[in-house]
């Protein structure tokens, strides 16, 4: 029997179960199709339901301790995980690139996140973790990826045209100079897909802030508003994360000499 708390619909181990043979259906998809992913969906499924519920219970512990040093601790680890997942996409291991990317995904996600719960939104206490976990997460996904994304298209690149960038080096121009309009083209690589969704969103379909407070009773002119804020956030978030790692990146790929490391390509 479903019952209904502060407005949301509690789901059941059993309604839960019935979600899950949604799976199944995918998984039969792949069987017909011969696609060979029936072992990482059943992975998958497995790890997101293990990773939910653990993360589920550590969250409803913070929440009921609010203190503000388990939030700072939640933070870390978040951006840890964040840091790591970032630097795995990449196709060739690059020198210092830990640090790069935990660089670009701190900057760019403190700057977002000071601004947003400093100026914005504004929860007392500042640090309160029904607001700052879940909008650091979002912040940092989205860095997350848009860096993985610029540092992807950049080392591609710098592999594909390095016979042009070289070629601009000998006619005399600088390192910076040279690779800038590869620069140029790994940071709209990663920012497209957070334009294009600024452009679909609401048309195309309901972000999932938006859904989630909808769902947990919220009025909907509420929850639009909290998704613009989301919205514009993730835009900066994906703006400064891949700018800051794309420049760290290409210091890596060039000398002081002002010529290029080929050997990482």
């Amino acid at each position: 029997m479903t019952s209904v708390v502060f407005g949301v619909i509690e789901l059941s181990w059993w309604q839960l179960a019935l979600a899950l043979l949604l799976v199944l259906v995918v998984a039969a998809i792949s069987l017909r199709e011969r696609l060979g992913l029936e072992r990482d969906l059943v992975i998958g499924a497995v790890r997101a339901i293990v990773q939910l519920y653990l993360v589920g219970l550590i969250l409803a512990t913070v929440f009921s301790a609010a203190r503000w040093y388990w939030v700072l601790l939640i933070l870390v680890v978040m951006a840890a995980i964040a840091t790591h997942a970032a630097v795995s996409r990449l196709g060739k291991p690059l020198p210092g690139v830990y640090w790069i990317a935990a660089t670009a995904l701190t900057l760019s996600t403190a700057a977002t996140l000071t601004y947003v719960i400093g100026v914005v939104i504004e929860p007392r206490p500042w640090w309160e973790p029904q607001y700052l976990v879940p909008i650091a997460g979002m912040i940092l996904g989205n860095s997350m990826t848009s860096a993985a994304l610029a540092g992807d298209r950049l080392q591609s690149d710098l592999f594909a045209r390095r016979d042009e960038v070289e070629a601009r080096l000998a006619l005399g121009f600088s390192g910076p100079e040279a690779v800038q309009p590869l620069v140029r083209a790994a940071l709209r690589a990663a920012m497209i897909p957070t334009v294009n969704g600024m452009m679909t969103v609401g048309v195309v379909q309901l972000p999932g802030m938006m859904t989630g407070q909808i769902l947990a009773g919220a009025s909907p002119l509420t929850a639009i508003r909290y998704q613009m804020v989301v919205v514009f956030m993730m835009a900066v978030a994906t703006a400064l994360g891949s700018l800051v790692f794309v420049r760290l990146a290409v210091g890596r790929y060039l000398t002081r000499a002002h010529q290029l490391r080929r050997y990482l390509l």
